[in-house]
């Protein structure tokens, strides 16, 4: 069984254009992630999909593996399915959509979803993650469980999807809609798993938009009034996508940070050695 991440880098971003290339931390945004995917030990092979030839250039200049796709793709899931149609995968291969904005995406994460896919051969086609929001972090306003650019996901007793939404589900009744708890409600993290077949089925227009995915604007929502399941690995490691500037700008302070700490780790451990 093969497995291949395939990683969409739109150039056009509405709200933040030319995202990919971002390089303030001496490396290309897209280049983070594609780093990020190869660590994943179950990943044969990693691919950047995009329709741009910045991008293209980009990625050959760190070595990594880029495919030109259609301009015109609605979704970066239909972009990641044109890669792999190319590809000649078996049905049962696994696809990783890996977000190309997703530069601290954990490969013990994507190891963790891609287990599950094999583990769960002949059930669900589609994998996905979602974590706990936490307790300490806001009850209201952004990046709480009230916020409509935070997805949430509620499972069944088999780990799979029942629902996302972009309203807090499920509603706290008891509280009048306040949240009380954060960690009641599972944040979804956009990246999925897909059996090749699965993938098929669901991009290329095969399956038109539906009525639940046009009221929130969820693709998988598609998915599941089609009748497709999809496992959801719960992680307690959640990344961070990179929407806007500001996004950026508070990951690059936090890349300085980390470089900063490893950088004072080795020279605290050359001094301690010299002086011993």
């Amino acid at each position: 069984m093969t497995t291949v991440a395939v990683i969409p880098a739109r150039y056009a971003a509405t709200r933040f254009p030319g995202k990919p290339l971002a390089n303030e931390t001496g490396k290309y945004l897209i280049q983070h992630v594609y780093e990020r995917a190869c660590e994943c030990r179950s990943i044969d092979r990693a691919i950047v999909a995009t329709e741009d030839e910045r991008i293209v250039a980009a990625v050959k200049s760190f070595g990594g593996e880029v495919r030109m796709t259609r301009a015109d793709h609605p979704t970066g899931t239909d972009r990641v399915g044109e890669v792999a149609e190319a590809l000649g995968l078996s049905d049962e291969d696994i696809v990783l959509n890996v977000q190309g904005d997703e530069p601290e995406v954990s490969p013990i994460v994507l190891d963790r979803l891609i287990v599950r896919m094999k583990d769960s051969t002949g059930s669900a086609a589609i994998g996905t993650v979602a974590a706990r929001f936490d307790d300490d972090g806001p009850k209201n306003g952004p990046g709480s469980p009230l916020d409509p650019n935070c997805v949430k996901v509620v499972v069944d007793a088999a780990g799979e999807a029942m629902y996302f939404s972009r309203s807090p589900i499920p509603f706290p009744r008891d509280t009048g809609g306040v949240v009380d708890r954060p960690s009641r409600w599972l944040l979804h993290m956009g990246v999925y798993a897909f059996r090749t077949a699965a993938l098929r089925r669901v991009t290329g227009g095969r399956l038109q938009p539906s009525a639940l995915e046009k009221a929130e604007s969820l693709e998988q929502l598609r998915w599941l009034e089609n009748g497709m399941r999809i496992a959801v690995v719960l992680v307690e490691e959640r990344s961070v996508g990179i929407d806007t500037p500001q996004d950026y700008a508070a990951f690059v302070a936090r890349t300085e940070r980390k470089r900063s700490g490893v950088i004072f780790g080795l020279a605290r451990t050359w001094i301690t050695g010299g002086l011993g």
